[in-house]
C-alpha cells in the first residue's frame, strides 16, 4: 500500500553559476541547528574540493540534509556551470521539487533556463528564491517578471506558473515572502515554511519490491563504488541480497549483497541498518554499479526509466609526456598511471568518455566543454600526474549524410563601447547574432548562436577586448549543419631553437618579435614555445644565446637590458592558445607549450608537405 512520508522533503537547489546556491545551503544548515553554536564553519562549506573553493563554482553535486521542526529536508546542491549540466540532469530524478535561485540583479541567465527546463520537463514543483536582495542595484520586481516570462516560454503548467516566490539574502541569512519584509527579516523561516508547504512529500510502497535509482556515484578507496539515490519503493536492509538492473540494458542483472547502508545527516554520512521509501540513501558493496542503474529486489526486479545523459561535444587527446624534461617533476608518468586515473574518473563523472587510440601512449577524452576538461587536467596535475594534452576538437555528427556540428548559445553582457568589437570578433568565428537589447548599468546584452569550435580560444581574447568588464555565458544549443572553416589563431609562435637556460640577452632579442611566455633562468628545450609572434608565422628564436665577450668597451654598451614582463599563462590560456601542431605539457610544477615535432628541420619538411 502506498504511503506518504510527511516527515521528509527531497529538494535540489538549482541556478545559474554564481547566483548563490551554495551560500544558501550554508545558511539553511546553520539556521537548522546542524552546527554547534560555537562551531567554526568556513564559507561555502558544501564546496569541498580545492578547485571548487578557488574558483567559486560547484563542480560535483553534493548531498546534505537539515531538520526543520519535524521534517527532514534532504538537499542536493547542484553545479551552475553549463559544462557540468550532466550532474544536474540526473540528480533531479532524486528529488520531489526544486528551489530555483535567481540573482536579484542579474535576473534570468542561460543556465537558469537550462536547469528550469529540466525541472519542468520532469513535472517538478518549483519554489523561486530571488536571492541577493541586499545588493544596492537589486531589481526584484523586474526579475520576478523575467522569471515568469521564462516559465511561460518553457510551457509551464498552470500549477508551475503559480510557484511561490521567496525573497532572500543568503549572505545575511534573511528571507520573507515580499521584498520589503525580507530586508527586515531575522531568519530564513519563510523559505523553510515554503519548502515544507509547497514541495510534496515522497510517496511509495514500503512493502513492495525494492526500487532505488542510482543517480550519483561516489568512490572510496576502502569500500569502492558507492551508489546514491532515492528509494522509490520497498525497504533495503544491510546484508540483503539485491540485484542491479538497467532500463537501457535489459540483459543487465547482477546479484549482490548490501554490505553497508548510509543516510545523510547534515554534512555527514550516517550508517543505518535499513532505509525505506522516500529516503536518500548510499549503498556500498557494489563494484559494478553505474549511474542510471536500479537496485531492485531479486524476486521481481523492475528497472526505473532514466534519461540518457547528453553526449559530450568536445574531445582532447591525453598522452604520456615525451618531452626532454619528461619524468622530472611528476610522480605518475606512465601510460598505465594515466589509463588508471582516467578510468577512475569515469566512476564519478557521468559526462566524460575515455577511448583508446591507435597507440597505447594516448587516450581520447571527451567532455561537455573546455571548463569540464580543464578541471580534470588541473585536478590530475595537483595529484602528481605528468602528461600532455592536445588542442580541443569538437565532435561532429553525420545526419542524413551531412556534417553537423555542436552549437552554443552565447549570452554576453558588455559595456556599450565594446559592443562593436565583440560583434566583429564573433562574426569572424561564424557567430550569428540573434538578440541585442540594453541591459543594466550601461551594459548591453548580446545573444549569439555560434559553433562550439568558434569559442575555442575566444574567452581570453574576449577579456582583453572588453578590458575585463565583459561577462560571457554559454550553453549547448543542439547540432546544426557545418558552418564552414574558421580562421585559426592570427599569430604564430616563438619557438626555442636550442636546449638550455633562457638568458636576458637572448630574451631581449626575442622580445622584439612578439610577447614572451618565459623569464630569464627558465629551462627550455628545442621545440618549446616560448612566446607569441606578432605575425602569423612561427619563428625559431635562441633565448639561450649569450652576449659575445670582447676586450673592447664602448660607452653605454653594458647598460642593463630592459625586458618586458613576460605573460604568465594559466592552464585555460595555454589550451586556448595552442594550434593543431602544438601540445600543452602538464606537470605538477609547470605548464609548457611545445610543438608536437620538436626538431625544427623535420618540422619544416612536414610543413612543406602540408602535414
Amino acid at each position: 500500500m502506498k504511503i506518504t512520508r510527511d516527515d521528509i522533503r527531497n529538494i535540489a537547489i538549482i541556478a545559474h553559476v554564481d547566483h548563490g546556491k551554495t551560500t544558501l545551503v550554508d545558511e539553511l544548515l546553520k539556521q537548522s541547528g546542524t552546527f554547534r553554536t560555537n562551531q567554526v564553519v568556513r564559507e561555502r562549506v558544501m564546496d569541498s574540493g580545492d578547485l571548487e573553493r578557488e574558483r567559486g563554482i560547484t563542480i560535483l553535486s553534493k548531498n546534505t540534509s537539515v531538520y526543520y521542526e519535524h521534517t527532514k529536508i534532504n538537499i542536493v546542491d547542484t553545479p551552475g556551470h553549463a559544462d557540468f549540466g550532466g550532474e544536474v540532469e540526473r540528480v533531479l530524478k532524486m528529488v520531489n521539487g526544486v528551489v530555483l535561485v535567481v540573482d536579484a540583479y542579474e535576473g534570468s541567465m542561460p543556465q537558469t533556463k537550462f536547469v528550469l527546463k529540466n525541472a519542468l520537463s520532469l513535472g517538478l514543483p518549483v519554489v523561486v528564491c530571488i536571492n541577493k536582495i541586499d545588493r544596492p542595484e537589486a531589481r526584484p520586481d523586474e526579475v520576478v517578471d523575467e522569471v515568469l516570462e521564462l516559465f511561460m516560454e518553457l510551457d509551464a503548467t498552470d500549477e508551475q506558473l503559480d510557484s511561490p516566490f521567496v525573497f532572500a539574502s543568503a549572505k545575511l541569512g534573511k528571507a520573507a515572502m515580499t521584498y520589503e519584509e525580507a530586508l527586515e527579516a531575522n531568519d530564513m523561516k519563510a523559505l523553510f515554511d515554503t519548502i515544507v508547504e509547497h514541495i510534496p512529500a515522497p510517496e511509495g510502497d514500503p512493502d513492495a519490491g525494492l526500487q532505488m535509482l542510482v543517480t550519483t556515484i561516489d568512490y572510496n578507496e576502502y569500500v569502492g563504488r558507492i551508489g546514491i539515490g532515492k528509494i522509490e519503493n520497498g525497504t533495503v536492509r544491510v546484508n540483503d541480497d539485491v540485484c542491479i538492473v538497467n532500463y537501457h540494458d535489459p540483459d543487465k542483472n547482477i546479484k549482490i549483497k548490501v554490505s553497508k547502508l548510509y543516510e545523510f545527516e547534515g554534512l555527514e554520512r550516517v550508517e543505518v541498518k535499513e532505509a525505506t521509501v522516500g529516503a536518500i540513501a548510499a549503498v556500498t558493496g557494489m563494484p559494478d554499479i553505474h549511474i542510471g542503474d536500479t537496485i531492485a529486489c531479486i524476486e521481481d526486479p523492475q528497472p526505473i526509466e532514466v534519461n540518457k545523459i547528453s553526449e559530450p561535444t568536445l574531445s582532447m587527446t591525453f598522452s604520456v609526456n615525451d618531452s626532454p624534461f619528461a619524468g622530472q617533476e611528476g610522480k605518475f608518468v606512465t601510460s598505465r598511471h594515466l589509463r588508471d586515473r582516467l578510468q577512475r574518473e569515469l566512476n564519478t563523472d557521468v559526462s566524460l568518455r575515455v577511448e583508446d587510440t591507435d597507440t597505447t601512449e594516448a587516450f581520447k577524452v571527451s567532455g561537455r566543454g573546455e571548463l569540464h576538461l580543464s578541471i580534470l587536467i588541473e585536478t590530475m596535475r595537483r595529484e602528481g600526474y605528468e602528461f600532455q594534452v592536445s588542442r580541443p576538437q569538437v565532435l561532429y555528427k553525420t545526419i542524413n549524410g551531412k556534417k553537423y556540428e555542436p552549437m552554443e548559445m552565447a549570452t554576453i553582457d558588455v559595456p556599450e563601447e565594446f559592443v562593436g568589437t565583440v560583434i566583429e570578433k564573433l562574426g569572424t568565428r561564424k557567430g550569428e547574432m540573434v538578440n541585442m537589447q540594453p541591459g543594466q548599468g550601461g551594459y548591453t546584452r548580446l545573444e549569439f548562436n555560434i559553433p562550439a569550435r568558434g569559442l575555442i580560444g575566444y574567452r581570453n581574447e574576449f577579456l582583453t577586448d572588453t578590458r575585463g568588464n565583459g561577462i560571457l555565458n554559454t550553453i549547448f544549443n543542439g547540432y546544426e549543419p557545418y558552418k564552414g572553416d574558421i580562421v585559426s589563431r592570427p599569430q604564430g609562435s616563438l619557438v626555442a631553437f636550442e636546449t638550455g637556460d633562457a638568458v636576458a640577452y637572448g630574451l631581449f632579442n626575442a622580445q622584439e618579435r612578439g610577447d614572451l611566455f618565459i623569464g630569464a633562468g627558465t629551462k627550455v628545450y628545442c621545440g618549446m614555445v616560448v612566446g607569441r609572434n606578432a605575425r602569423a608565422e612561427d619563428i625559431d628564436v635562441n633565448v639561450c644565446k649569450k652576449k659575445q665577450l670582447t676586450n673592447t668597451r664602448a660607452s653605454g654598451s653594458d647598460d642593463a637590458l630592459k625586458l618586458t614582463p613576460h605573460i604568465v599563462m594559466s592552464l585555460e590560456q595555454c589550451i586556448d592558445f595552442i594550434t593543431d601542431d602544438e601540445l600543452v605539457e602538464v606537470t605538477p610544477e609547470s605548464l609548457r607549450i611545445r610543438k608536437k615535432v620538436l626538431d625544427p628541420s623535420l618540422r619544416k619538411k612536414l610543413a612543406a608537405r602540408g602535414r
